[in-house]
């Protein structure tokens, strides 16, 4: 099929979430606020974690590199779309485009790859407490934080270049806040048939194997957890996992919403602000959930904000 009206561009349109003039301060200031509380927050998970001894941990090390992730994966979009609003300009060149798309799917694969050995580590602490130190390992945490980063750039390069011979009509305009890569195949005259298989095998292979590999653990964490003979026990347990299963179920969630409404619906301005719901809340919420629901993280927050060490050392002069 001869494809009609391509040329080589050089720059995109980011439409973002509305055409609305009155609505753009609002969302200036919305997602403004949004990226310096996820940044914030994260970075406070980050820091805390890094100056308490007592959570050089298996489990804190993969909620830092989890915080990390979380500050990339905002940082990837959020800024972009504030420039675009503030100058009124909703022009993104075409390697900017592409390099957003790539750190997009990077970051996000990273947080799925990150969950997963948080599920297997809460497993390996429940199921096999005797074998704890002995299995999780600081070089196995290395590990699998290497692995989750390699795979992770695996799957975003794989997409990227996929993406990259395709060529494009006159109408360069993305319905999105950010270079989505589904929205990129929409606006292409290239047929997209071998970009389509691909996103659908990995999202299966990248998504949907890590979820039942969250599923099986916690099956297992709850059959170990119900043959405890202690209620204090059990409920120990069901509190150490308890953020996890937040965040999971708010990464998964809007993750699973977002491809329902890509799926049902053909709305622009809806399936931006499903990945909005995506992309952006869980990012922010994370710090919240592990904070308000983990005591070792409340205490060494508490002593990393009320940490004086300028006023101390006056004090000793």
């Amino acid at each position: 099929m001869k494809f009609q009206n391509q040329t080589l561009v050089s720059e995109f349109l980011l439409l973002g979430l509305t055409d609305d003039p009155e609505m753009q301060p609002l969302i200036f200031n919305l997602f403004l606020l949004i990226y310096l509380v996820t940044i914030e927050g994260n970075l406070l998970i980050i820091l805390a974690i890094s100056s308490d001894s007592h959570l050089h941990t298996p489990m804190y090390i993969f909620l830092s590199n989890l915080s990390f992730t979380d500050i990339c994966l905002s940082t990837t979009t959020i800024p972009k779309m504030l420039v675009n609003i503030h100058t009124q300009d909703q022009r993104i060149s075409y390697t900017s485009c592409f390099s957003q798309l790539c750190f997009a799917l990077v970051f996000g694969c990273l947080e799925n790859c990150i969950l997963v050995a948080m599920a297997y580590d809460h497993y390996v602490a429940i199921c096999q407490p005797l074998k704890y130190m002995v299995i999780m390992h600081p070089r196995l945490c290395v590990l699998l934080v290497l692995l989750s980063l390699l795979v992770s750039i695996v799957h975003g390069l794989l997409h990227s270049l996929a993406a990259l011979p395709l060529s494009f009509c006159i109408n360069v305009e993305i319905p999105h806040f950010f270079c989505k890569l589904a929205q990129i195949l929409k606006i292409t005259c290239s047929d997209t048939f071998i970009n389509a298989m691909l996103m659908y095998s990995a999202a299966n292979a990248f998504f949907s194997v890590p979820l039942i590999g969250i599923i099986f653990s916690y099956v297992k964490i709850v059959s170990c957890t119900l043959g405890m003979p202690s209620v204090g026990g059990r409920y120990k347990v069901f509190s150490t996992c308890g953020s996890h299963l937040f965040v999971v179920f708010f990464f998964y969630g809007t993750g699973f919403g977002m491809y329902l409404n890509s799926t049902f619906s053909n709305s622009s301005n809806k399936n931006a602000v499903a990945s909005v719901m995506y992309i952006v809340v869980p990012q922010l919420m994370n710090p919240f959930i592990y904070s308000f629901r983990n005591k070792e993280m409340k205490t060494a927050l508490r002593r990393l904000i009320t940490w004086k060490p300028f006023i101390c050392w006056g004090h000793g002069l």
